[in-house]
């Protein structure tokens, strides 16, 4: 008999081995397992052969177990049990509607949309608790750095379910206090002339200017932050004229659009998710609320 390290037990086979054993006959086993007679002859046949031992003498009747085959059966019990429960335990985890979900969304959305959305949810799911990562990164959700992200990019990995869900109308605004004190631009070269709004290391509006035929430079912003939130804020407190959303322009009446000659492309939205969501209903619950509600919110 070989020892144990040498195995490598194949579950399938220890299956088929106590299906034989309770059942006494590979017709009644393979009925039992959903299986064919063949395929459970020769499940049974390489237990043996990987064992080195005979576990069944084949008699015009059926099956005898052999003394070996005795000897092996708590074992191999032990081992279904432990298969079983560890089944009821994924099965149980899956089944609720509990626990944490780990989003992950960009700092503009993260700030201007989210969080409504979230105190929404809690009504909807409140054995749900959710943790927000907001980053301009788009995190790794192979890596599970992230159950559900939220991205203005398709993510394409094979294993990642992404679904185009809306998108983000730009535009160019200004606090009124802003334009009374330097006046409206009128057209797009009137941006020269007045103090922008950039980003710092990102190239969004250097790349999106240039598109419109109105190349802005590093040079031509006032003032450049990454940060969404301090961006946000300085184009409502009257720092310049700035380029964000439509739908976080609208949370203040005193943010006026400017220049809306300017036909600036709309951002995808995409919602992405690992695919293990076709088994987990914590999180299919959340990506289906997000799903439902995002696009009314953008």
């Amino acid at each position: 008999m070989r020892s144990e390290n040498e195995l490598g037990f194949d579950w399938r086979l220890v299956r088929a081995f106590l299906a034989a054993l309770d059942h006494g006959s590979l017709l009644a086993a393979a009925r039992a397992l959903g299986a064919s007679q063949p395929t459970l002859g020769r499940h049974i046949a390489e237990l043996e052969s990987q064992l080195g031992v005979v576990l069944f003498e084949r008699t015009g009747r059926g099956l005898r177990p052999t003394a070996m085959a005795t000897r092996l059966a708590e074992s191999a019990r032990a081992m279904e049990n432990g298969a079983l429960a560890l089944s009821r335990s994924v099965s149980g985890a899956n089944a609720t509607i509990a626990g944490s979900v780990r989003i992950s969304a960009s700092q503009a959305t993260a700030r201007q949309m989210l969080p409504g959305l979230l105190v929404r949810m809690r009504q909807e799911l409140p054995e749900i608790q959710v943790d927000l990562v907001s980053t301009s990164e788009i995190s790794n959700l192979l890596q599970r750095e992230a159950d559900i992200a939220i991205r203005m990019t398709q993510p394409t990995a094979a294993t990642v379910v992404a679904r185009r869900i809306g998108t983000f109308a730009l535009g160019a605004f200004a606090h009124v206090d802003y334009l009374r004190r330097r006046g409206t631009p009128r057209q797009t070269t009137d941006l020269y002339r007045h103090d922008v709004l950039g980003y710092d290391s990102i190239d969004t509006i250097v790349r999106m200017s240039a598109q419109l035929g109105t190349p802005l430079l590093r040079e031509h912003f006032c003032f450049r932050t990454d940060d969404m939130g301090a961006y946000w804020e300085a184009l409502r407190l009257g720092m310049g004229i700035g380029f964000v959303s439509e739908s976080l322009a609208r949370t203040d009446g005193s943010v006026v659009r400017v220049l809306p000659q300017l036909k600036i492309k709309s951002l995808p939205v995409w919602l992405a998710v690992h695919r293990e969501i076709h088994t987990d209903r914590r999180i299919r619950a959340v990506y289906d609320f997000l799903a439902r509600n995002i696009p009314a919110s953008i």
